[in-house]
């Protein structure tokens, strides 16, 4: 890698020359756009004809893009490669469908829906953005979508992006946005290439092309440069490796704004605002001890006044450093409950002590490794699969030239029927009056001049235009593999229900290789997310899921969870899971009638249980809800109020029962002691029950 003031010249020359290798692809995408928007250029068929412009455009490439627009979205599939991480892969696919809910796929799907058959391909870019903050937690997951104008691959390896050794994103951004972000003013750059954000848009002010090159590095990490202009933005030789901010003088990681609990003393052995390692208080920086009796550690605490200063030193200085471990400062509890001790313990228990940098004994700490993910944050989305090509095949590309023809016989035609109509012949001396009265005179020399008048009615025909334009509309549909049925239109070869749904299926068998290719893309996807979760999500996160009864229960995702230790007592991270998507699943939910009648089918057959049932209509309205049928909710807790009262009505009568059983038992224990001479007292308040002849039970007082 050459050296760090040859860098920008390096990547500017880098940019240049994968830019050229990739020009003939660059130059095809606005031609693509414009067809689908409608472009009204002819190209002539004759050398010798010039190029025309159609005033009237069928566009029939919009048409069966749009009819290949699917809304569905590919859910995860994870499969744990052993037995005891069945629990960490369920837990990931739920993590991965509440992302999905919370960065609103559903956007992101929809553009992608169309510029992946336009273009050939699509991208998503797959980032950690720290800014994303709450009170609990620090950072989130960000996926925004690459226009394939927007990337420029390594010139020669079109295999894939894992196969490269770098990729070049020209991402347009906001001045102010570059000033927050990385603290440099591009207020004098302009806008380089404004097509970044879109066919035809004209130089911003307030925008600059930035652009950023992530490639792999000497260790096979990914490293990161990106610069405006001749202005370089940010140099990162290890992109994902954990930064943190320490302090320039005592070397202590940046806390938090709030409280500081302090695992130990600073790195001269000194607390915050004493001059002694064993002393607390004093000073501006406050130290208390954390002695509470709901799990304190004894330790110092300390308070910093100020953001910006250090509370262990009252340094102001920090200084960012790569971090390849972490030392806990307290004790890791786990999901199941198993602890990552924040020291290290023998085979008794006890904490090892070793000799520290000063040659004193210390407490040996738990060194963890930082998680890396090592992949390019970059997902390619295919159309379909072509040798060769960076992208896959476009929809466009193949039957661009039949869009030509159908706007060529458009014009022909209206030309035809505009210029059609019905002419007179006259005589040569003849004239017409014009009034505004019913009657018109035509004045002729003779009687012999009136054979000349005659009327021709001239109309254009367009029989065979309009054969052709239907075997050109054919043609097109059959390179894309689109049917009536797929289109929603009457099929007149389809003579019934199951003989649709057979046409539909055969449609769908052709546009296979597109589902392929979104789920692929998808599977690399969920990977990337779950990776930069376990890379950066230091703190739990909540993750809701639905239980086998249908309600909403709330799991944690703990990246701890993930962390093993081998025999030999190393910590390494375990990340491996076959990540997949469940298509089927996912192309039938996305239905949602369908998905109704057939919970309503399987609640007549007694799939749920009896119908008269009260446990039954809840499960069944349960499901609804799940499948967002309105009212269902409300529908669902009021047949749970009627449930509810059963319940303490039928508990209200066995309670009565059981009464009753136990006078009738008293009173035939009284009977009995009575019969044996036996006296009965009570007092003036006490009931006695007895049972007639009748059944009848009468009360009163003895």
């Amino acid at each position: 890698m050459p050296k760090t003031d040859k860098k920008l010249e390096y990547w500017q020359g880098k940019l240049e020359a994968d830019e050229s290798a990739y020009e003939g692809e660059l130059s095809r995408m606005d031609e693509r756009e414009g067809l689908y928007l409608g472009s009204d250029r002819i190209k002539p068929i004759a050398r010798e004809e010039a190029p025309d412009r159609a005033p009237h455009v069928r566009n029939v490439i919009l048409e069966l893009i749009e009819a290949q627009v699917s809304s569905s979205i590919p859910q995860p599939k994870v499969t744990a490669r052993r037995k005891r991480d069945e629990r960490l892969a369920r837990l990931i696919e739920d993590m991965l469908r509440d992302e999905l809910d919370r960065m609103s796929f559903e956007e992101l799907n929809d553009q992608q829906e169309r510029t992946v058959p336009i273009q050939g391909g699509g991208a998503y870019l797959v980032e950690w953005d720290s800014s994303q903050r709450t009170h609990t937690t620090a950072g989130e997951v960000a996926v925004s979508l690459l226009h394939p104008k927007q990337i420029i691959p390594q010139a020669g390896v079109y295999t894939g992006i894992e196969d490269m050794d770098h990729i070049i994103l020209k991402l347009p951004q906001t001045k102010g946005s570059v000033k927050r972000r990385y603290g440099v003013d591009v207020s004098e750059e302009s806008e380089s290439e404004p097509d970044a954000r879109g066919t035809g848009e004209s130089t911003a002010e307030d925008m600059v092309t930035q652009y950023v090159a992530y490639y792999r590095n000497d260790k096979g990490g990914i490293g990161l440069y990106s610069w405006v202009n001749d202005t370089q933005l940010e140099d990162l030789e290890d992109y994902q490796a954990r930064r943190l901010r320490r302090c320039a003088k005592c070397g202590a990681l940046e806390p938090a704004p709030g409280s500081v609990t302090m695992a130990e003393a600073t790195l001269d052995g000194n607390y915050p605002g004493t001059g002694v390692g064993a002393a607390v208080g004093g000073g501006p920086y406050s130290v208390e001890r954390n002695d509470r009796e709901d799990g304190g550690n004894g330790r110092p605490v300390g308070k910093p006044n100020s953001r910006g200063i250090c509370p262990f030193c009252g340094g102001t200085k920090w200084e960012e450093s790569e971090e390849d471990f972490e030392e806990p400062a307290a004790d890791i509890v786990r999901s199941d409950g198993s602890v990552i001790p924040a020291l290290e313990r023998g085979p008794d228990g006890a904490p090892v002590l070793e000799v520290g940098p000063d040659g004193a004994p210390a407490w040996k700490r738990t060194r963890l490794p930082y998680y890396k993910p090592n992949i390019f944050p970059v997902v390619l989305q295919k159309n379909i699969s072509v040798f060769g090509r960076f992208l896959g095949g476009s929809d466009v590309d193949a039957i661009a030239s039949q869009q030509n023809t159908v706007n060529r016989l458009e014009t022909k035609m209206l030309d035809k029927l505009l210029t059609a109509g019905s002419y007179m012949s006259l005589p040569k001396d003849a004239t017409i009056e014009r009034d505004p009265g019913e009657m018109k005179l035509i004045r002729l020399d003779n009687l012999q001049d009136k054979s000349y008048i005659d009327v021709y009615d001239m109309e254009g025909d367009i029989s065979q235009d309009v054969a052709m334009l239907d075997h050109a509309y054919e043609e097109m549909r059959q390179v894309i593999g689109v049917t009536d049925s797929f289109q929603g239109r009457r099929d007149t070869t389809a003579t019934s229900g199951t003989a649709k749904q057979f046409a539909a299926a055969q449609t769908a068998g052709r546009l296979e290789s597109k589902r392929i290719m979104k789920n692929a893309a998808f599977q690399r996807l969920y990977e990337a997310i779950f990776k930069m979760k376990l890379a950066y999500a230091d703190e739990p996160r909540p993750v809701p899921k639905y239980n086998a009864a249908g309600e909403r229960e709330y799991e944690e995702f703990n990246r701890y969870d993930f962390l093993e230790r081998d025999a030999a007592g190393e910590w390494y991270w375990n990340d491996q899971f076959i990540f997949a998507v469940d298509d089927t699943s996912a192309t039938l939910a996305s239905n949602r009638e369908a998905m109704w009648e057939e919970t309503r089918l399987n609640l007549q057959t007694g799939a749920f249980g009896p119908l008269d049932d009260l446990e039954t209509m809840i499960f069944f309205w349960t499901k609804m809800e799940m499948l967002h049928y309105p009212g269902a909710a409300e529908t669902k807790e009021l047949f749970k109020q009627r449930q509810k009262a059963q319940q303490e009505a039928l508990a209200a009568q066995q309670q009565r029962e059981a009464q009753m059983i136990a006078m009738q038992a008293a009173m035939q224990a009284g009977g009995s002691a009575g019969g044996a001479g036996a006296e009965m007292t009570a007092t003036p308040t006490d009931t006695h029950f007895a049972t007639t002849k009748g059944g009848e039970i009468n009360g009163g007082q003895q």
